[in-house]
């Protein structure tokens, strides 16, 4: 358990450390789908494949009760 939350805290503070360093350095190299706001686009596209698979599960779950029911 010791030596668990040693490397925790060890983690923690490297994440403190280099938390500086890291915001400096992605604003300078805002690289592939970040330098045209094309990450937008993606995210977007993920959302709209995820959001409809949800509806085609819902719409079989209740295709599926009915049925049931019905059988």
């Amino acid at each position: 358990m010791k030596q668990l939350i040693v490397t925790l805290i060890v983690l923690f503070f490297h994440l403190l450390a280099n938390a500086q360093d890291s915001v400096n350095h992605v604003d300078q190299t805002r690289t592939g789908l970040y330098a045209g706001g094309k990450i937008y686009v993606v995210l977007v596209v993920a959302v709209t494949i995820l959001v409809g698979l949800f509806l085609y599960v819902i719409r079989l779950d209740r295709k599926i009760t009915k049925l049931e029911k019905n059988g």
